[in-house]
């Protein structure tokens, strides 16, 4: 890429994901000049929407439902809906269908959801009850940073302690009902660790508190509606948006005060050259990423047939019989294909009609699988959801395979597959890309990191990059936001 000096901006933001977008528009909203640069075609890195089955089925091509995106402080501070954006939520936020029909569901109301549960009823509440109670508290601060001094420290602390716990044994000790443990497992499978890895239990407590506040919406029209939100109101403060722009340098990039890269670490590095000291290069070097996902986008002459009928009233559903299946498959996910895999499934056409024509339906799914070796997942996945749905392959008009290699090819972000922005083991997760108490930052002081490799990490909710922006604004323009 070349340009000319008159093309000199405040800020250019490389990358057009969420938190490239997301960085720019906070930019954007106090004065800046901004231009965002993508690579691609189109805008929206891993949110984005296209027909890849057969013609008038729409298939979220990543992200597909999207819990932190309502949750997100930043988000919810911005006038989204002013550009089109629309969430919907399905009567039910989650399922964990069994292969007897007895489901956990998954409501917005804890009593409801605690109803179905049997024995389990009372100890879910006493662990959903207080993380709702204290959600205005703990969600800000889950979607900061780790090293910042915390405004409700008991919250944080009484969240951290059963938070730490692996999910695996914090499901044993809590929960009766084997499909509570199955859905418990189903939740912390979020990780893409194994679940009986310190931390996990965070993830199943962080969309168990907002299973029960925000919910697990689905943008109306498709994952791609956020991206064209966020990008119609940058133009609106003035931004600028240029695509099939492929940057091989940081020294290719016309004059800016800043540069904020939504890319993961180790493209940053190449990059940036000489521009980072080598012990800071070498870091980002080794950052490392998580096990791959395997996706399949179906395309359905009628909704799925699920054993349970109620699974049908569900955005989000987690595949796996009980707590020791779905532990064994994540157990082995980065070396082995399971036979029943994991399968995280949504589906979004019962709930937004323009997804298919009209009786026709769409699912979305996907497995953790190894990245090496390029086994074909398929068939495990297709048979994970007609165990839980008999006459499910009856009803499948087109499949659309994305293996590991073909979600990097669609996103570089996806290295190796990884959907989540690197691994979420401990220490890497929350530190990440490194200890800082600053991780947007770098060494140069004009470059700034603003992919899902800063914390808060994976999933769309812009706070990666509204971070990013904010330390811009506090070290190259001077602006205490």
């Amino acid at each position: 890429m070349r340009t000319g000096a008159s093309d000199a901006r405040d800020a250019i933001v490389v990358g057009s994901g969420p938190n490239g977008l997301a960085a720019a528009v906070e930019l954007a909203g106090h004065g800046l000049d901004v231009l965002v640069l993508e690579a691609a075609d189109e805008i929206g890195g891993g949110t984005r929407t296209a027909e890849v089955t057969l013609p008038g089925f729409r298939h979220d091509l990543c992200s597909a439902i999207h819990p932190l995106a309502v949750a997100s402080p930043f988000f919810r501070s911005l006038p989204l809906h002013e550009h089109g954006l629309e969430w919907v939520h399905p009567p039910v936020d989650v399922a964990h269908p069994q292969p007897d029909g007895r489901s956990v569901l998954v409501v917005r109301s804890i009593e409801e959801t605690a109803r179905g549960l049997g024995a389990d009823a009372d100890a879910y509440r006493r662990i959903a009850e207080p993380l709702v109670e204290g959600a205005d508290r703990l969600l800000p601060q889950l979607l900061n940073q780790v090293l910042s001094w915390p405004r409700h420290p008991f919250t944080l602390a009484r969240f951290g302690l059963d938070a730490i716990r692996s999910a695996a044994g914090f499901a044993r000790a809590r929960f009766r009902e084997p499909r509570t443990r199955a859905h418990w497992a189903g939740l912390a499978g979020h990780s893409v660790l194994p679940l009986e890895a310190p931390l996990t239990n965070a993830f199943a407590l962080m969309f168990t508190l907002l299973a029960h506040t925000t919910g697990f919406p689905l943008a109306r029209g498709g994952s791609q509606r956020i991206t064209e939100a966020l990008a119609s109101l940058l133009r609106a403060r003035g931004g600028e948006i240029r695509t099939g722009v492929r940057v091989e340098s940081l020294a290719e990039l016309p004059p800016a005060r800043a540069v904020l890269l939504d890319l993961m670490p180790r493209a940053v590095s190449r990059l940036a050259g000489d521009r980072l000291p080598p012990h800071f290069a070498d870091a980002l070097m080794r950052y490392r990423h998580g096990t791959a996902s395997f996706k399949l986008d179906v395309a359905l002459d009628g909704p799925v047939p699920w054993n349970d009928p109620r699974c049908g009233e569900a955005g989000t559903l987690h595949l796996g019989a009980t707590l020791d299946e779905i532990a064994e498959a994540e157990r082995r996910a980065a070396s082995a294909l399971s036979e029943r895999p994991y399968v995280l499934v949504a589906q979004q056409s019962p709930f937004d009609a323009s997804r298919a024509p009209a009786g026709a339906h769409t699912l979305w799914a996907y497995a953790h699988v190894p990245y090496a070796g390029g086994a074909d997942a398929s068939e495990p996945i297709l048979a994970q959801v007609e165990r839980f749905a008999p006459g499910f392959r009856e009803r499948v008009r087109a499949v659309t395979v994305s293996g590991p290699r073909e979600l990097e090819a669609r996103n570089a972000n996806l290295v190796g597959g990884d959907i989540s922005g690197g691994s979420m083991a401990f220490p890497q997760f929350p530190f990440r890309p490194r200890v800082a108490l600053d991780p947007w930052a770098t060494p140069d002081p004009a470059l700034f990191l603003c992919s899902s490799a800063t914390p808060p990490g994976g999933g769309v909710h812009g706070m990666c990059g509204f971070h990013a922006a904010r330390s811009a604004l506090r070290r190259r323009f001077g602006v205490r936001p």
